[in-house]
């Protein structure tokens, strides 16, 4: 890489309401390691501490309520002792003078009634069932058929991301992202292979994206719309996603976004089919995060290209708490350990070795 690209990647950069110390963000990454009552601790602070050299940090997401969450030891933002969690990661952060994004989920039909309160189905825009498996409490499940919501629920589950919004900043957080990817309950909305509502929700690329734009107006007057992100996926194929004409479901939903004067769209670009991801960026017309398998090299020159402005790292944060030292020293990369990704406390967690002489905090 040359040192001007490098340079590029390690500029300070204004997103938002904030000026960043860089263009290297540390993507969302689901740990499962949350204590009792799903709050975050002491370790998970820890955890993002250490990693506090990225310009931005967005973390794991985070359900926005009981009937929101999926998976065993994920972290929620719907009650005091949650709030009182994610204070102590935002202290930490802040403490080493780095800027926290909460990310705030709802995982929709990717859930099983072993996880939800009084054994209730699982949610989604409708009744249709994804293929695969989950892992829970109980072991691995096979996903079953969710229950449409209701028209008269729909009102509630923005409400509780509005809220969740309202948690975030009684815990300290800089901003949220709303979690609008990967086959969870907005994805669900906006995609036609996971929506057949015919009501003001579903058919027309437009009535698809009624959710989100609801949702996004519901978050804006917690934070102010510079302090907001979204992150979308438009050609995610996992969990049974699919949509008839991504271009139009995504073009659509970018210009739409576009209006708010975001902080920022954070975009998955891994998936099946080939999708204009530039096209993407101009029709949002804001700050754009690329995220999808980058390194250092292919990240600079992305930003030098001006096909993304800032570019989020997932499994190279996680093994390299030092990762931008590692980037500009260009130092070898440790390897990522698969099977302590959702377990393993701080083994693959905390424990990640950093370079001899090399700190991870900002000093």
């Amino acid at each position: 890489m040359s040192a001007t690209n490098l340079d590029q990647l390690l500029a300070p950069v204004r997103v938002g309401a904030m000026t960043l110390q860089n263009r290297a963000v540390m993507a969302p990454l689901t740990r499962s390691r949350a204590g009792e009552g799903d709050c975050a601790t002491a370790l998970i602070a820890e955890y993002y501490r250490q990693r506090a050299t990225a310009g931005l940090i967005i973390t794991e997401a985070s359900q926005i309520s009981a009937q929101g969450k999926g998976y065993p030891r994920t972290p929620g933002i719907f009650t005091e002792n949650q709030i009182a969690g994610w204070k102590l990661v935002t202290d930490a952060v802040h403490s080493e003078n780095g800027r926290i994004f909460l990310q705030i989920w709802h995982v929709g039909r990717l859930s099983h009634r072993v996880v939800q309160v009084d054994d209730q189905l699982p949610v989604a825009p409708s009744a249709i069932k994804a293929e695969g498996d989950i892992f829970t409490v109980s072991g691995l499940k096979t996903l079953e058929a969710p229950r449409a919501l209701l028209l008269e629920e729909i009102p509630g589950v923005v409400d509780d991301f509005r809220q969740a919004a309202e948690n975030a900043k009684l815990a300290g957080f800089d901003g949220v992202e709303i979690h609008a990817a990967n086959g969870y309950l907005i994805d669900q909305f906006l995609r036609d292979g996971s929506n057949t509502r015919t009501d003001a929700y579903g058919g027309s690329v437009e009535n698809r994206a009624r959710f989100l734009k609801e949702v996004v107006e519901a978050v804006i007057p917690v934070f102010g719309a510079d302090r907001v992100g979204v992150r979308l996926s438009p050609i995610f194929d996992g969990f049974s996603m699919s949509d008839s004409n991504p271009v139009a479901t995504f073009g659509h939903t970018a210009s739409m976004l576009g209006q708010y004067g975001l902080a920022y769209l954070h975009v998955m670009q891994l998936g099946q089919g080939d999708f204009d991801f530039l096209e993407l960026k101009r029709l949002f017309g804001g700050t754009y995060i690329a995220n999808g398998g980058y390194d250092a090299d292919r990240a600079a020159a992305a930003i030098v290209s001006e096909k993304a402005d800032l570019v989020s790292f997932g499994t190279l944060f996680l093994a390299n708490p030092d990762l931008l030292e590692r980037f500009l020293l260009n130092a070898p990369l440790s390897e990522a350990d698969k099977e302590t990704f959702y377990q393993g406390e701080e083994r693959g967690y905390t424990d990640y070795p950093v370079l001899p002489g090399v700190h991870t905090t900002r000093g």
